[in-house]
Formats: C-alpha cells, sequence, structure tokens
C-alpha cells in the first residue's frame, strides 16, 4: 500500500471513530494525525491533549501550544505525575508502560465524558523497537489508527508535506527519561538536569548558525555522551572548548561524542542484550 492508499484508508478509520482524543506530544506523528483528524472530522469532534510533567521539555510543551493555535485546534494541557510512581522512578525496562499507564488515566476521563476514542500517533515503524507503552494504551482502549491504516513513518512525513503541515520534517522527539539508562533511577532533578544541559547545547549549536536537528544527551553518572547527526561532527569539534563549558556547568565532569552518531532508542540495546 502507497502512502496515498494509506492516507485513504487513515480516513476511513476516523470517519468511523467519529470523535477523538488524540493524546498530542507535537511530534510528526501526533501533529499529524491531529491535523488529519482535525480537517476531516472538524474542531467540535476532536481535542488534542498534551501531558504536561518533569518528562516533558518545556520546548516541547510551548511548541505544542503553538502548533495548536497556529492549527486551530481545540486543545489542552494535563498533568501527568509518573514520576511519583515507584515503578517509574526505577526505570526498569517497563519505565514507558507506566508512562504511557499514567497518560491513559488522565485521558480516559475526558474520553467518556467526551464520548470520544483516545487515539495515539503511533506508525508502524514504531512496532519493531522496545515500547512497553504502546500495550499500556491498548489495555486500556486506545486505537493506533496509522498503524491500522498501514502508515509508515515516511508515509507520515510525505502526506504532512502535501498538507503543508511544518511538523512533516520535525526531528524525532522522545521525553527527557529516553536519555537515562535502564536501572538509573529517573528522578525530577535529573531530568531537570537534562533538558537544561540539552538547551545549553542548542543554543551553541544555534549561536555557531546550525540547526541540531536530531540531538540527545545520554546520560551516564558524571559523563553525558552526545548523539547528533554526524554532518554536525565538526561544529561540535571547532566549538568544543564552549561545549564542554554549558555542559560542565550544569554538573557534568566528562563530555563525549558518540563517533556513531544520533540513534534512536539507543538505549534498548541493553536489553536485547539480556534476551536469551
Amino acid at each position: 500500500m502507497n502512502g496515498s492508499d494509506a492516507g485513504t484508508a487513515l480516513d476511513d478509520i476516523l470517519v468511523r471513530l467519529a470523535r477523538v482524543v488524540v493524546a498530542f506530544s507535537g511530534g510528526a506523528d501526533s501533529a499529524f494525525l491531529a491535523a488529519r483528524a482535525n480537517r476531516l472530522l472538524g474542531r467540535d469532534n476532536v481535542l488534542c491533549v498534551t501531558a504536561v510533567s518533569a518528562s516533558l521539555a518545556a520546548s516541547e510543551e510551548r511548541d505544542c501550544t503553538e502548533i495548536a493555535r497556529e492549527w486551530g485546534l481545540d486543545w489542552r494541557a494535563v498533568g501527568t505525575h509518573e514520576t511519583s510512581r515507584p515503578a517509574y522512578i526505577a526505570n526498569e525496562g517497563d519505565r514507558c508502560f507506566h508512562c504511557k499507564d499514567e497518560l491513559m488515566d488522565a485521558l480516559l476521563p475526558i474520553a467518556m465524558e467526551r464520548g470520544a476514542t483516545i487515539v495515539l500517533g503511533v506508525n508502524v515503524d514504531d512496532l519493531g523497537d522496545h515500547r512497553p507503552g504502546q500495550r499500556a494504551a491498548q489495555e486500556k482502549g486506545a486505537r493506533f489508527p496509522m498503524v491500522e491504516a498501514g502508515l509508515s513513518k515516511a508515509d507520515v512525513r510525505e502526506l504532512s508535506r502535501a498538507m503543508g503541515l511544518r511538523t512533516w520534517d520535525k526531528p524525532a522527539a522522545a521525553c527527557l527519561a529516553s536519555r537515562v539508562p535502564y536501572g538509573t533511577p529517573v528522578t525530577v532533578g535529573l531530568l531537570g538536569r537534562i533538558e537544561r544541559a540539552e538547551a545549553a547545547l542548542r543554543e551553541v549549536l544555534s549561536g555557531a548558525g546550525v540547526a541540531p536537528g536530531n540531538l540527545r544527551l545520554r546520560h551516564a553518572g558524571d559523563t553525558v555522551r552526545i548523539e547528533i547527526d554526524p554532518v554536525v561532527f565538526p561544529v561540535i569539534a571547532a566549538h568544543h572548548e564552549r561545549v564542554v563549558a554549558v555542559l560542565e556547568a550544569v554538573g557534568y565532569r566528562y563530555v563525549t561524542l558518540d563517533l556513531a552518531g544520533f540513534r534512536s532508542g539507543n538505549l534498548n540495546w541493553a536489553l536485547r542484550s539480556e534476551s536469551p
């Protein structure tokens, strides 16, 4: 099935659902789903909800607000408290399950009040990696319309571009906890430290005239590992003194650059290596 056919299949699914609550992170996937549903079903039948907590960078929350305003979406933010859940803090391999379970607990009353179905922006390419959060969402009745329609990430970007959505080429984003290796407790303080570190590095790169694109700072105790697209390596090298200074300022002693570049879900290798 090509992207156009998958888009038509998605439209058919959304029409049958009629009223939806979109879990809206502002990323390429959820933004496309929100815009598609909004245009197809109308604003009164589509509510976009962003979960706000210490695991969401403030810059991402601002982007959600701006996108909703620009596109005329019915949008609201709700507070979630996954960082108060012991199983989430423990940060074992199922951390994402507890985060998504918390999200669903926040969305379910809203959906029930509106007589709507909760939908998430999951595409078929997301199904191959370790994603326990998807199981948590499905167990509580969420639907993945883009998976049901057979849309890949490439399809999402292609259709988003055709719709004129500015998110069509937005780099992949993930919650701040994704920077923390499994087994290291996830605390509000640590998430804040990572957020400040990434913001500081982005500022250095922007000052050098570079859009960072894909960027993750992987936390490892007093060491931070920069994962970024290899094309940016020369800029990091040219400004290495400033890069080290801003990351030391937020508490890291050692600053390293991963020569493999940015890799989404990179920390999941530990789980795969433990599998029989």
